[in-house]
């Protein structure tokens, strides 16, 4: 990445050791238990494989008995999960900060203010993260560049399981930990699924980010005016004309007109994913997670509640609430295709990203089948 006088828009490095500093302790284990949660999380990755392809019937051997493109599965602690991440936003942020860079190097002395405010960003990212990093089970990082201690696959990707957060809510839970770390890698596993079994999606993905990001905004001027409006409407003081908006968290507040329709279509996307995610690991549960219907019970509840009111206040402000809803939302637009068009009907859903479904086809399920299988099928 370009740099002004040796600094960057982000201390990528400040973000990590201020995350790790701040996070959470995980769970009390003992070195021998260690041991055995990991080498267990790595058995369930790997049995989860079949279970998901087969229930899913995507990314079946082809022809040749040849299995599709894998990534790798890493066991990670909370400090793992960290690096990852950080290292996963600066490749997907780099065009945007390199263009930042050339906006600064015209202002006088952008180069001083950008030293400062690469430290003040990498600490306020590095507090996020320190608040995400215990709350994360685990992730498929669709971007994340390969380094010498966290490999990935030659395209990027890679799946992360947070051992000491699997085992704190188990514990958390009462459930059976065997049943749950099982659950737990059939979610995760769907995910790598997705995107090893349907190659176009990683890439349009990514286009949308990238345009999000093209859109914003880099006027300090005109950014520090959006930012003033969202810090009156948090507080209660919204600007004419914003009534009833108070379930928009601080990212959307910040947002343009244009990042707001792709923000549109990439919550519709990641409703999806996310739903499918939690309908096949609800759908193969009971063949193998012989206690799924306690653990999705108690999960629910859990899911629901959050830890107490700072942590439902911080959700909120970062729009972490829409994610929840994301679930919820599209586990039923999934279980209503199903339902009507069996499991090969819906994985018409996975041919381009012109049969994706829409925001609002998510919350009407019935409209994405009358348009993807009307015109697929050749009905008038």
């Amino acid at each position: 990445m370009t740099s002004i006088g040796g600094t960057e828009m982000v201390d990528w490095n400040l973000a990590v050791a201020t995350a790790t500093r701040f996070v959470r302790p995980g769970p009390e284990v003992s070195r021998d238990e260690a041991r055995a949660i990991v080498a267990e999380l790595r058995k369930h990755a790997k049995a989860s494989e079949a279970h998901v392809r087969a229930f899913t019937r995507l990314a079946q051997p082809d022809a040749t008995g040849e299995e599709p493109h894998d990534t790798p599965v890493l066991v990670v602690d909370r400090p793992g999960w960290i690096r990852a991440n950080v290292a996963g936003f600066r490749a997907v942020l780099k065009p945007l900060l390199a263009k930042m860079e050339d906006r600064r190097s015209t202002v006088p002395g952008g180069a001083v203010l950008g030293a400062v405010g690469g430290k003040v960003t990498g600490v306020e990212l590095g507090m996020l993260l320190s608040f995400l990093a215990s709350r994360v089970l685990g992730q498929y990082e669709t971007f994340a560049p390969a380094s010498r201690d966290l490999p990935a696959a030659a395209q990027g990707g890679r799946l992360l399981l947070v051992a000491p957060n699997i085992v704190h809510v188990e514990r958390e839970l009462e459930v059976a930990p065997h049943d749950f770390r099982l659950w737990v890698c059939l979610h995760e596993e769907t995910h790598r699924t997705q995107f090893t079994a349907v190659p176009w999606l990683r890439d349009h993905i990514e286009g949308e980010i990238q345009s999000f990001l093209s859109e914003t905004d880099i006027d300090p001027g005109a950014l520090l005016e959006r930012l003033r409006e969202a810090a009156q409407s948090l507080a209660g003081a919204k600007p004419e004309g914003e009534e009833g908006e108070d379930d928009r968290s601080l990212v959307d507040l910040v947002q343009t007109p244009a990042q707001r329709e792709i923000l549109g279509r990439l919550t519709a996307v990641m409703s999806l994913l996310e739903g499918h995610a939690d309908f096949v690991m609800d759908g193969v549960g009971p063949d193998v997670v012989p206690t799924v219907a306690e653990i999705r019970e108690k999960f629910q509840k859990r899911r629901a509640s959050g830890a107490g009111r700072l942590d439902q206040a911080l959700r909120k402000l970062l729009g972490l609430d829409a994610k929840l809803r994301q679930y919820r939302d599209g586990e039923r637009f999934v279980s209503a295709v199903v339902e009507e068009v069996g499991m090969d009907g819906f994985n018409r859903v996975w041919t381009s990203p012109n049969t994706l479904p829409t925001k609002q086809e998510i919350a009407k399920p019935a409209d994405w089948i009358a348009r993807v299988h009307r015109r697929t099928d050749g009905a008038p």
